[in-house]
């Protein structure tokens, strides 16, 4: 004989599973886009607020350029998602522009618009190994689906604190990420100031980028800003080469010994390109 009341209580329990599967909320669907590219952009004392605002400016003005427009209408899908934070020692890192899809000339502008100085300016420290880390955190749960995942890094000088920079670059190429150097070399042929380093192209090389078809392209002079980090974005979004730029698809084995912090660093940089 069938139990009614024992059948209707498997009723109801069906129902309430039924309601609670309906209203579970779905998880949103990724958006695809050929890069997903982090701007990570060094903001210590060690650069003069002149040259903060030189390089804000750069990162500005190669988003509205025409030609960086037409690099991101070129791709698969015709649209990046990128986002923008500044750094220094560890803990510093601020995000200024959340990640934003970027597919024409007004949302590119729109992101342009909101890279503006954030409260980690002036932070004593350059922690490369702390910055690459928050950075490659960001790539997680972001809403977007990139063939290629991105992280433009700028600075100039070497990782002086925090933890070691060769386990936090390790561990973002092994997520699949790449890692693109911008050392500015401003100040590498002042002997009187404290912050120049002379040898800091080749430290960006063999011990800050990596991944597939990673570069640097340093910078030595504050009018070079606008141009290096237009010609960069360049390249990080259509994967072109450049010319004039350093490249390593992994870092040189021969000095992984010589990343940590106070440890020589010989090797002379090329010649400047002209």
């Amino acid at each position: 004989m069938i139990d009614m009341h024992k059948l209707g209580m498997m009723a109801a329990a069906c129902g309430f599973v039924s309601i609670g599967l309906l209203a579970a909320p779905a998880r949103p669907a990724e958006t695809e886009v050929d890069v997903e590219l982090i701007l990570a952009v060094d903001v210590s004392r060690s650069m003069d607020a002149a040259e903060l605002q030189i390089q804000r400016e750069g990162y500005i003005a190669a988003f509205r350029h025409p030609e960086v427009i037409a690099a991101i209408r070129s791709g698969y899908t015709g649209r990046i998602a990128a986002t923008y934070f500044e750094w220094a020692g560890p803990g510093s890192q601020e995000i200024v522009v959340p990640w934003m899809l970027i597919d024409e000339a007004a949302s590119a502008d729109a992101f342009a618009g909101r890279i503006r100085p954030g409260t980690g300016i002036g932070r004593y420290g350059t922690s490369l190994s702390s910055s690459l880390t928050f950075a490659a955190g960001l790539f997680r749960d972001n809403g977007f689906a990139g063939g290629r995942r991105v992280i433009d890094v700028s600075g100039d000088g070497a990782n002086n604190t925090g933890p070691p920079l060769g386990p936090a670059r390790d561990r973002a190429v092994a997520q699949g990420v790449t890692i693109n150097g911008l050392p500015i070399m401003i100040h590498a042929d002042d002997a009187n100031d404290p912050f120049g380093i002379t040898n800091l192209g080749d430290y960006y090389r063999d011990c800050v980028i990596g991944g597939a078809g990673a570069f640097t392209l340093p910078v030595y002079e504050v009018g070079e800003f606008e141009v290096a980090i237009r010609r960069k974005i360049i390249q990080e979004i259509s994967l072109g080469r450049p010319r004039a730029v350093f490249v390593a698809d992994v870092p040189s084995p021969s000095r992984r010994g010589s990343c940590g912090p106070g440890e020589p660093w010989r090797l002379p940089d090329p010649p400047r390109p002209r």
